[in-house]
């Protein structure tokens, strides 16, 4: 006689083979993983540190690039003195 199939779907031996630890190292290193992965990889965890660092070196290279083009140099006390 074949066993009967659970109603909920619970199905124990393949809950125990999703609970076993495949490494044979770190035992905790398959609960620690979800720090690494998705939302939480290194890129992502510091894209958002610096949130205006990007929009302030352009407006600060275009500031020296309008600078150099746009305002001559007047003269002034710095001259030499001849």
């Amino acid at each position: 006689m074949a066993p009967r199939p659970s109603i909920t779907g619970f199905d124990p031996r393949r809950f125990a083979a999703a609970s076993a630890n495949g490494t044979k190292g770190d035992p905790w290193a398959r609960y620690e993983h979800w720090r690494y992965t998705g939302p939480f990889t290194r890129f992502n965890r510091f894209k958002g540190a610096f949130p205006g660092l990007g929009i302030a070196t352009v407006a600060f290279a275009g500031y020296l690039v309008a600078e150099q083009l746009l305002f001559k140099d007047e003269g002034g006390h710095h001259d030499e003195l001849t």
